[in-house]
């Protein structure tokens, strides 16, 4: 069923462009040539969710199959949501306004625990039973991927599958499946049974997870041999020849990335102890600069975006970072188009590297040391200094710049409060820095922005097996490192520890939390990321009513022989490893870059011996 939005609706509610689609390169099809129809769903807002590279690639990937249409599909905001369920009109894709029920796959990309009751409501939205136990062969398979899935258990009563890994070539594979299972009409278990033969398809339905009496987990097993024990992520080789579009959308309105996103390389060579990303995303593999020019010509000629930001998880690290940039500087300066450096450490920043982003227009300037002091630098392996910072902010000063950010870490595993009040101490010398810059180099108008966010300890990195701080511990940290900052040049901010609390729960948790996410849900929490729409004591009256102890989750220290609920997913890195590096942070040890020495992480040979 297609539906019609009414203007009155679209003239009642913020932003409207949010929900009418026909942007520039959106992609049109005729139904009546298509045999699939997935439903790409993000479950944040349009402006959020249009800023995500994943979803530009996997958009175009889909759409490359002639006989499939994907769609996109957001969270309607709080205003249009409560039209919706007014006027009955349930959630619908932007390409044709359909409701998203009558689509084969309906999809959602995990990029942070705290969406997970927007994916509920969603789903309440399209009329699509929330529990898979309660789907028939009329409903669409509800399938997710992204970083969170690599902890799927949490989720495991809403969806049927989770593709784990990067997903440009396991989504088409899971697609030729569905053909040949819908021409031979078989049950929705023939086709969930099936693509477990696809590496990085894991399917809870198949598994079974047992318990002891102290609520650790016993083990996790499938329920037949012809499961896989675990379920390993998938990976691809060689950036340059996989798929990446030369067009991308162009959004009608404001959105929080608007800009091509140029992407590097996957992986990261740095192994920061609190970094997911550094860990599961592994290897590293590269984009040529050749093919990265030739893609940056195709969409600024498609798109005429005036920037270009240059993405991964420390773009300094790239080895054609020279080539790329001088290549960029020769083909955009004369169309007024910048570059962005994202990600730029305070070990790599230089003024060669400043200069070349500031040709045409400057853009902000980002730091992160993460910690303090020297001391807890190691233990998180951020293998930066004080004088690398000091450097940094220097060269950046001396180039004109008079404002930088600074991203500190609070709960970091070791910390003291003689820590804390070294970011003080830390953000005072940048100051002094500024001051101590000629005035006919130096911008006018020093800022300084701090922000600490809270440690959440995440699977798959060393520190998955440590408490988080209590939310009372968290808080007085915070205020103590406010009562240090004493500088009308610095301005400082923090995170909600309550969201931080939660976050920590979802990211460690088990299948037990799905009847928590529901109560949750049903009693109006959603957009939990939204400071103003977070109900703090409606999620712990969930807890309460579903009889789950959240500090079970959130700050209890793990030991290292316990079962985790994501042991039987395999990303590469060996938990052997993991824990070496445990240990090595609990006595205060740095560990290489992979650059420098191979530190036997396990992904070489979980990838066949391919590592950059």
């Amino acid at each position: 069923m297609n539906i019609k939005i009414s203007d009155k609706i679209l003239q009642n509610v913020e932003k409207p462009s949010r929900y009418t689609g026909n942007e520039w390169n959106s992609i049109h099809k005729n139904l009546d040539e298509i045999s699939i129809r997935f439903a790409f769903c993000f479950p944040d807002v349009y402006e959020v969710g249009m800023s995500h590279l994943g979803m530009k690639i996997l958009y175009h990937v889909l759409n490359e199959r002639p006989e499939t249409y994907c769609e996109r599909v957001f969270a309607p905001w709080i205003d249009m949501e409560s039209k919706m369920r007014e006027n009955n009109i349930p959630l619908f894709t932007l390409e044709t306004q359909s409701s998203i029920r009558q689509f084969d796959f309906v999809g959602f990309t995990l990029q942070y625990e705290m969406s997970y009751t927007n994916i509920i409501n969603m789903l309440d939205l399209s009329d699509i039973p929330i529990l898979k136990s309660e789907r028939t062969r009329e409903h669409p398979f509800v399938c997710a991927g992204g970083p969170c899935a690599y902890n799927p258990e949490p989720l495991a009563d809403f969806v049927d599958f989770f593709m784990l890994g990067e997903g440009e070539e396991i989504i088409n594979e899971v697609m030729d499946a569905y053909i040949v299972w819908k021409d031979a009409d078989l049950s929705r278990e023939d086709f969930l049974r099936k693509i477990t033969e696809i590496e990085g398809i894991y399917v809870p339905e198949f598994y079974v997870v047992e318990y002891n009496h102290d609520n650790t987990i016993k083990s996790v097993l499938p329920k037949n041999n012809i499961y896989p024990e675990k379920i390993k992520k998938r990976i691809i080789k060689d950036l340059d020849k996989v798929f990446f579009p030369d067009k991308i959308i162009v959004p009608f309105t404001g959105i929080v990335h608007d800009r091509i996103m140029l992407e590097l390389f996957r992986g990261c060579i740095r192994g920061c102890r609190f970094c997911q990303a550094g860990f599961i995303y592994r290897p590293v593999r590269e984009r040529t600069s050749d093919k990265l020019l030739e893609l940056a010509g195709k969409l600024q000629q498609s798109t005429g975006y005036e920037e270009i930001s240059l993405t991964s998880l420390s773009t300094s690290d790239y080895s054609q970072l020279k080539e790329l940039t001088e290549g960029l500087i020769c083909e955009m300066e004369p169309k007024k188009v910048n570059f962005s450096l994202p990600s730029l450490r305070i070990d790599s920043f230089s003024l060669e590297l400043m200069e070349k982003a500031q040709k045409v227009r400057k853009s902000g300037l980002t730091f992160a040391p993460e910690a303090g002091s020297q001391r807890l630098r190691n233990v998180i392996n951020k293998g930066v200094t004080e004088e690398d910072l000091i450097n940094s902010v220097s060269t950046a000063f001396n180039g004109g710049w008079s404002g930088v950010k600074l991203y500190f870490m609070l709960g970091l595993p070791t910390e003291t409060f003689e820590d804390i009040e070294g970011i003080a101490e830390l953000c005072k010398k940048v100051v002094d820095v500024y001051m101590q810059t000629p005035k006919d180099k130096r911008g006018k108008g020093l800022s300084i922005n701090v922000s600490a966010s809270s440690f959440v300890p995440k699977p798959f990195t060393p520190f998955q097996w440590e408490a988080q701080d209590s939310i009372d511990v968290l808080k007085e940290k915070q205020m103590h490192l406010k009562e240090k900052i004493k500088n009308k040049y610095i301005k400082y901010s923090w995170h909600d520890p309550y969201v931080s609390f939660l976050e920590a729960i979802f990211a460690r948790g088990d299948r037990r939390l799905g009847k928590v996410l529901i109560t949750a849900f049903r009693k109006g929490c959603k957009f939990d990321s939204w400071g103003e729409h977070f109900k703090h004591e409606k999620w712990l009256e969930a807890f309460e009513q579903c009889g789950v102890d959240p500090h079970y989750y959130a700050n209890r220290k793990r030991n290292y022989d316990e079962i985790l609920p994501w042991d039987h997913i395999d990303v590469g890195v060996t938990k052997k490893f993991l824990k070496k590096e445990s240990e090595k942070a609990n006595s205060e040890q740095i560990t290489s870059n992979c650059k420098e020495a191979c530190s036997g992480c396990g992904v070489v040979s979980f990838d066949g011996g391919v590592c950059n």
